[in-house]
């Protein structure tokens, strides 16, 4: 930049006065973006992201959703990529299932439950309270039950090398054996038969929808 005058002359009536002028060697980019690209909207701002461009450059973005799992018996109503997506979607799907299902029980509970005092105040604390408890109750006991079902499965699928009722049914038994193993052999037995039928029902209707 080659300028005239001293550093006391007022700023302004220096940058007036100054020239630029482009060193050799550096030509103008053909495809560089100008003002006048922007405000008349021939340029795409979303190409100023820093991700722009990258397309399929980044492998461990892409999620491949179509590459289903091979083992046999695994192909039923419902797709899985593995025992990873069988685990998150189970135990989220029966956990939200038992706070909607324990947050009914709770509220037909308080709005029955015989108050003290007749008032509408004491009435919905009452209802909130036992909305809170229950449905906390139900659905962290299906998420947990659901959680070590599609862990045992798993299992149990990888040891026989194929997914289908008879193991869902012995992961079933295995689980409500194990949840309620604390609680003595009846109660044990009987939580394994009850989750074991749920489990073979399961298994059904994926196998035959």
């Amino acid at each position: 930049m080659d300028s005239s005058g001293s550093s006391s002359q007022d700023p302004t009536s220096v940058l007036r006065g100054a020239t630029f002028t482009r060193s050799e060697g550096s030509p103008v980019p053909s495809d560089a973006v100008t003002a006048s690209d922007v405000l008349l909207g021939s340029f795409d701002p979303a190409r100023l992201h820093p991700l722009a461009g990258l397309e399929d450059k980044l492998d461990y973005l892409q999620l491949e959703d179509d590459q289903v799992s091979n083992m046999p018996g695994s192909g039923t109503a419902i797709p899985s990529r593995g025992w990873s997506d069988d685990l998150c979607y189970g135990t989220g799907t029966l956990y939200l299932s038992g706070l909607a299902m324990g947050g009914v029980w709770g509220l037909r509970e308080g709005a029955r439950r015989p108050l003290a005092v007749s008032n509408a105040r004491l009435r919905v604390n009452s209802i909130l309270n036992s909305v809170t408890r229950r449905g906390t109750f139900i659905g962290n006991s299906a998420g947990v039950l659901a959680l070590a079902y599609n862990g045992i499965n798993s299992i149990v699928d990888t040891l026989r090398g194929r997914h289908d009722t008879v193991g869902s049914m012995a992961a079933g038994a295995l689980t409500g054996a194990l949840y309620k193993s604390t609680a003595g052999v009846r109660p044990a037995l009987a939580a394994a038969t009850m989750v074991s039928a749920c489990a073979g029902i399961w298994s059904y209707v994926k196998n035959r929808v």
